[in-house]
């Protein structure tokens, strides 16, 4: 049986994020896990998060997660969900700035007061909260799979994207300002929605993503 590690970092919705991959592959053992051993022996990996990313990177630390992270995505398939997404950059600047896990290059930057939507011109809410359109960048990766181009997907979040790499980018979504919803370099996939509480989309890229042999 195929197994998929979420890894539990002390942060982050686990219990929506395993009920959805427990719903999408019936046969896949899912486990809600901190225990290395554990997600080394996964056939693939979620990394989900959500809240500040200077109390994730402490957990992360104090669980002694950087080393185990660093060498799953250097080969299982690994989705990083949220919070899963940012930390996978160099630096944010939330909690007056923070060093993240570095594996793409690029910041995480707080979305700016008075951000005013491109059309109307209402003025808009911090965070950016609710439902928008994903553009894939890279609509033939796998994870796109059967999923509409500007499909819609169940964002909450203060802070954003500033990918440093084009090469790297694969959906974009505008709040305001154009800005990276989702990222990927050959096993690893990265979204900043929460595709566990998107619907059909969602539950589409996970299904795609317990099927996926991480080749893009």
């Amino acid at each position: 049986m195929s197994s998929v590690a979420v890894i539990d970092y002390g942060m982050g919705n686990l219990r929506s994020v395993s009920k959805a991959l427990e719903h999408v592959a019936p046969g896949t053992r899912v486990v809600v896990t901190d225990d290395p051993a554990r997600i080394r022996a996964a056939a693939r990996v979620v990394f989900p998060g959500q809240g500040a990313i200077g109390d994730a990177m402490a957990q992360i630390r104090r669980l002694g997660l950087g080393e185990v992270l660093r060498e799953v995505m250097a080969g299982k398939p690994f989705l990083g969900v949220c919070l899963g997404l940012q930390a996978l950059f160099e630096h944010s600047e939330e909690d007056g700035g923070t060093d993240a896990l570095g594996l793409f290059p690029g910041a995480v930057r707080r979305f700016p007061e008075g951000l005013r939507d491109g059309e109307s011109g209402e003025r808009l809410k911090i965070p950016h909260m609710g439902w928008n359109q994903v553009g894939q960048a890279r609509s033939q990766h796998p994870l796109w799979c059967g999923i509409d181009q500007d499909s819609r997907f169940y964002f909450v979040h203060s802070y954003y994207v500033d990918a440093a790499d084009p090469a790297i980018v694969t959906g974009t979504t505008r709040y305001g300002l154009e800005f990276v919803s989702a990222a990927g370099r050959d096993n690893v996939f990265a979204v900043q929605f929460h595709p566990e509480k998107s619907q059909h989309a969602g539950l589409q890229l996970l299904h795609n993503f317990t099927r996926w042999d991480g080749q893009a």
